[in-house]
């Protein structure tokens, strides 16, 4: 066992002083709460329209009488023949959380790129009940950053996470930037053929979560994150961040919750 092994005591003194970091961090983060929350809201007049269980329904609709709306950017495209796994799990936390939500005054949906007829599909295959809808050939997705074309791929035109990304074909100069992995058996070529596609179809769609508000019935955005923001809401790691091997991730593991032996 290469681990230290220690005293009571001694794992006492050390779990103190990490305690004292842990209050830390939790005061950064009620802080940065507080922050978003102050940031400007911008109007949001474009209309939308979204296909439902419910039927065809505005972005105010999706509201469903609540002031506030939290929507998650699942990776879904219509070429995709599964949801993204990662999105996938994300979204394994999600219904314990709605009936929460909407009784806080918050609305919360999930939408994707790919026709409502598939994403019933894979819902009924993964048994989630968390309202979804396709936003189809909207430009719902491009205006909040979570779809980009072909030609934006090529031309190096993609801004995602709010940072400029190089072309698809040209190496990477930003570690963080995963979507440009190229290699056959590098690990978004092994998710994508996951989704049954390759890495530029995959990664044309991206995750991400979008929240609005609705006043006197105008919609406006509030707020957008994506990539490594959404790690807070990705329950299965908020578990193994506190499990004694954390990640420890080798390679690509996860898979969808029904694929697993």
């Amino acid at each position: 066992m290469s681990h230290p092994v220690v005293s009571r005591k001694e794992w006492l003194d050390a779990r103190l002083e990490l305690l004292a970091e842990e209050k830390e961090l939790t005061r950064r983060s009620d802080a940065l709460a507080r922050r978003r929350q102050a940031l400007p809201w911008v109007r949001v007049d474009k209309p939308y329209r979204f296909a439902t269980d419910e039927g065809t329904l505005s972005l105010a609709e999706l509201f469903k009488g609540r002031s506030q709306l939290i929507i998650y950017h699942f990776m879904y495209g219509p070429d995709y023949t599964a949801g993204c796994p990662s999105c996938s799990s994300i979204a394994d936390g999600f219904d314990g959380i709605v009936a929460h939500l909407e009784n806080h005054d918050v609305a919360f949906h999930v939408v994707s790129r790919a026709p409502l007829a598939t994403l019933q599909a894979f819902k009924r295959r993964m048994g989630w009940t968390f309202p979804w809808a396709s936003s189809g050939d909207t430009d719902f997705n491009t205006d909040f950053n979570v779809w980009f074309s072909e030609d934006q791929q090529r031309a190096g035109s993609i801004e995602y996470n709010y940072q400029h990304e190089p072309p698809l074909a040209g190496p990477s100069t930003d570690e963080e930037v995963q979507w440009q992995s190229r290699k056959d058996n590098g690990p978004v070529a092994q998710i994508a053929a996951m989704t049954g596609t390759d890495v530029a179809t995959y990664a044309r769609d991206r995750p991400g979560i979008s929240t609005f508000t609705l006043e006197d019935g105008v919609v406006h955005h509030a707020y957008s994150g994506y990539s490594r923001g959404l790690d807070a809401l990705w329950c299965l790691y908020q578990w193994l961040d506190r499990a004694p091997l954390g990640r420890n991730e080798r390679g690509i593991w996860m898979r969808r919750h029904d694929e697993y032996p």
